[in-house]
């Protein structure tokens, strides 16, 4: 007896979620395909029907986070009164410092990235054009964007920072790292 298209569907996006989180975690190269396929509650024989290679399945689960980190931006700017506050407040905090399941792919992926294949550093592209696009929109005056320069340096200033703070051991040097990443991109405001 054959699974119906939903089921295979309900599967495939379960597997995706399951190397999302791990990958969003360890890395692109840390979960064996049977780790993502035990995470998923599914068997490893069952891989190739979804995916015809690890690395398909490594690009679905970059998009998936990158899909998330803007679901998360958009969230971050719901109804923000001062919403380059509300993003740089967001970004560099304590929360999504630990939060590395769910935070952003290209703090948590960025080194893979740079590894990886010219379709995943697309992906990567893509993304910081995304972040490079909203702070410019967000650092300008209204109905002027900041320059690019500005947004990039606003941009590189808040992922590395993230990046930093989760690699360093002390919790209070930590929050200093971060505290310091918002407090410099806030004061590039127009």
């Amino acid at each position: 007896m054959g699974h119906s298209r939903d089921e295979k569907t309900r599967s495939h996006e379960r597997i995706v979620a399951a190397a999302t989180g791990l990958m969003m975690e360890g890395g692109t190269e840390a979960p064996s395909v049977a780790d993502i396929m035990s995470s998923a509650g599914l068997t490893h024989g069952g891989f190739y029907k979804h995916f015809a290679s690890r690395d398909e399945l490594v690009a679905a689960a970059v998009a998936s986070a990158m899909d998330a980190s803007n679901e998360a931006t958009r969230e971050a700017l719901e109804g923000a009164g001062d919403p380059l506050a509300a993003f740089v407040e967001w970004y560099a905090s304590p929360a999504h410092r630990d939060d590395l399941r769910s935070g952003c792919a290209v703090a948590a992926l960025g080194t893979d990235a740079g590894r990886g294949d010219p379709g995943l550093q697309e992906l990567f592209q893509d993304q910081v054009e995304r972040y490079a696009g909203l702070l410019e929109r967000l650092l300008g005056e209204p109905g002027a964007p900041a320059d690019r320069r500005a947004a990039l340096a606003a941009l590189s200033t808040l992922v590395g920072a993230l990046y930093v703070s989760r690699a360093v051991g002390d919790e209070a040097f930590s929050a200093e790292i971060l505290a310091s990443a918002r407090e410099s991109v806030l004061s590039r405001r127009s």
